[in-house]
């Protein structure tokens, strides 16, 4: 396993790298070209900038989040063939630079969707929070406004003032989609994408839909284990992965974490982890909290155990933390929770390889 803290650069992020360098244990960036528009190439000239201005901060970059796609693929237009060329264009390109997973995710329209970016908890804290009956029946528009809002002045993932410009027009573009159709219009683009990736040494990792459930009445697919396995069916490769986000999938309760780690560990199509907790108070209404077991729904002892067990040595970033200690940042991605987030799953690591000595089950996975 290898810890990494996403980041989104020096022009977007209030924090540095010099800060994220100080983190006991982290080895690698998440990063991405965030000015790139969604569905053009990303020039190989600003990927190498990144990379040399990450490894100069003594860290890595080998995986990145996200090479989004575009609606016309999500919605099987004529266009969309432009778009995957793109697509594959630029993972060439950033096999160039040595990077080696790519994290994606194929939910019409929001990348995610929360009700409130800063629920207050009752140590003091904020964090992300949703709770279906605030959105039930609303007009989408009202929620992005609202988002917008509270962002802290900054342009959140999936929340694009552009993209939210378009939002009449792309709900009408998705009238009539449906699961099946959704799922046709994935493998056609996997069918595409995916031999090149294999190709060029790189893993594509689907994020499973945040929550994962119908939002706004947009269907959405990557939600259990049963429709996991359908997605990695549908191009039998490595390089067709999946990027294990314990906070989305376990926000609905049926969700078998630790199992769906193994089930997808012992297969070897785990490309990406993101390890957080949850606290679920009723079906759709939870927020998320510090990543200690005890605070939460999920057991994240549990979760690092299963990937001990499959033998995972990809990366995995602490993903979204509550703001603590008076941090202002971007609702979700302050330093101070996510390093104590990344490093309690190190100590449960640590722990849990102590537990296996060199010679038992698993060994050579803690190197």
């Amino acid at each position: 396993m290898k810890m990494t803290f996403r980041w989104y650069g020096s022009k977007n992020d209030k924090i540095t790298l010099a800060q994220i360098r100080q983190i006991t244990g982290v080895q690698g960036i998440v990063g991405a070209l965030y000015d790139i528009p969604v569905g053009e190439v990303w020039p190989v000239a600003e990927i190498m900038a990144l990379k040399q201005e990450i490894e100069a901060a003594g860290l890595e970059f080998k995986t990145v989040e996200s090479v989004n796609v575009h609606e016309d693929i999500k919605l099987g237009l004529p266009s969309r063939d432009r778009y995957i060329a793109n697509y594959i264009a630029t993972l060439k390109n950033l096999g160039q630079a040595g990077v080696n997973v790519v994290c994606y995710n194929f939910m019409p329209v929001f990348d995610w969707t929360r009700t409130d970016l800063a629920k207050p908890l009752p140590d003091g804290s904020t964090a992300l929070s949703f709770d279906h009956r605030v959105i039930d029946g609303k007009d989408p528009a009202e929620l992005a406004q609202a988002i917008a809002a509270h962002s802290n002045g900054f342009v959140l993932p999936g929340w694009e003032p552009e993209r939210l410009q378009e939002l009449q027009r792309l709900f009408k573009l998705y009238e009539g989609m449906d699961e099946e159709k959704l799922f046709a219009n994935l493998e056609y683009f996997l069918k595409a994408v995916v031999p090149a990736a294999e190709k060029l040494g790189i893993r594509m990792a689907i994020h499973p839909d945040d929550p994962p459930m119908s939002v706004f009445g947009l269907p959405r697919i990557v939600t259990n284990l049963k429709n996991l396995d359908r997605i990695v069916g549908l191009v039998d490769s490595p390089s067709n992965a999946l990027a294990i986000c314990t906070g989305s999938l376990g926000s609905n309760l049926k969700n078998d974490i630790p199992a769906i780690v193994r089930h997808f560990g012992e297969r070897d199509r785990l490309g990406f982890m993101h390890v957080r907790n949850i606290k679920v108070h009723e079906p759709w209404v939870f927020n998320e909290v510090a990543h200690s077991s005890k605070e939460g729904s999920l057991d994240l002892y549990a979760v690092m155990k299963a990937l001990y067990d499959t033998h995972y040595q990809g990366p995995l970033r602490p993903d979204h933390g509550r703001m603590i200690w008076g941090e202002q940042g971007m609702p979700g991605y302050g330093l101070y929770d996510r390093a104590l987030g990344a490093n309690y799953l190190l100590g449960l690591w640590d722990a849990i390889c102590r537990d296996h000595e060199t010679g038992k089950a698993g060994a050579g996975t803690c190197s």
